[in-house]
């Protein structure tokens, strides 16, 4: 009964398809997302809203969340959902979007017209959100989120995150590998891995598919040290330094996903002088 409110019947499309003929149809330059089982808090919308008539330079806007029901909430997505709301301003969401999806993506609202800039939702194989935000990024868009909790994100067995395999973690390395070739290893299709376990080995096959050149891996553990993983040496933390140097600087990717690895590697390599976006970044 309300007029502002306008209903599309374009028949099964899937998820991509339906995103695109929303935002076709869509008069508006702020486009919002929601799925129909979570809840958002009243105000989300204004918020958001708000947020994006003042800060022209973002081109998207979430805010923290809360996942529920309790019950269904494991501890790995627990951590998940602290490491979301640790992101809020531009710069930390800048900083660890290669680590995982930044951005909660049925909380959402973001530009029209930055959506048309790089050409809507596409279809890779890999999850579409992630995909979005990481071309966003690319093309120098910015994100931020309203410091407030406005949106609560069910959890649950049947969702496409749990049965869809665009979502597997191979998938997301498939993502990262593809848009660190397109980005932070244009110039210099070179990397140094941090991490020579599961996760460096299985996101290092993706980047030698990309063409990468992969100059050595990190690993503390000395049972792989003076090893190789595809080709290239694994060598120890205290060799970092010179190899980095000798091999003329290439990029650090640090691949560790235990938990408090990432900062125990950001400080040993700020101990370097290194700077993280610039000589490193956190991949895991």
């Amino acid at each position: 009964r309300d007029p502002r409110i306008r209903t599309l019947s374009p028949g099964r499309q899937g998820l991509i398809g339906a995103l695109n003929t929303g935002i076709d149809h869509a008069k508006s330059d702020l486009i919002a997302r929601m799925d129909a089982d979570d809840f958002a808090h009243p105000e989300r919308i204004g918020l958001q809203y708000n947020f994006l008539q003042t800060h022209l330079d973002i081109a998207l806007v979430s805010c923290l969340i809360r996942c529920f029901p309790e019950a269904n909430v494991g501890e790995g997505f627990r951590i998940y959902e602290a490491w979301l709301n640790s992101l809020t301003t531009p710069e930390a969401i800048a900083r660890e979007i290669f680590i995982e999806s930044p951005v909660c993506h049925p909380s959402i609202m973001l530009r029209k017209s930055c959506l048309k800039t790089i050409g809507g939702y596409k279809d890779f194989g890999w999850a579409e959100d992630y995909d979005l935000w990481l071309r966003l990024h690319m093309s120098g868009m910015q994100f931020a989120k309203v410091p407030q909790v406005l949106h609560h994100w069910r959890e649950s067995p049947e969702r496409l995150t749990r049965t869809d395999s665009r979502y597997s973690v191979e998938n997301f390395l498939r993502a990262k590998a593809h848009y660190l070739r397109l980005g932070p290893l244009s110039q210099d299709p070179r990397a140094l891995i941090w991490g020579a376990g599961q996760m460096g080995r299985r996101l290092s096959k993706h980047l030698v598919r990309e063409g990468i050149d992969l100059i050595a891996f990190v690993d503390i553990d000395p049972r792989k040290i003076g090893n190789t993983r595809r080709g290239a040496p694994i060598i120890a933390p205290e060799a970092l330094a010179q190899t980095w140097k000798s091999a003329d600087h290439p990029l650090i990717l640090a691949a560790v996903p235990s938990r408090g690895a990432r900062e125990l590697i950001r400080e040993r390599l700020a101990e370097m002088g290194l700077t993280e976006g610039e000589n490193y970044l956190c991949v895991a």
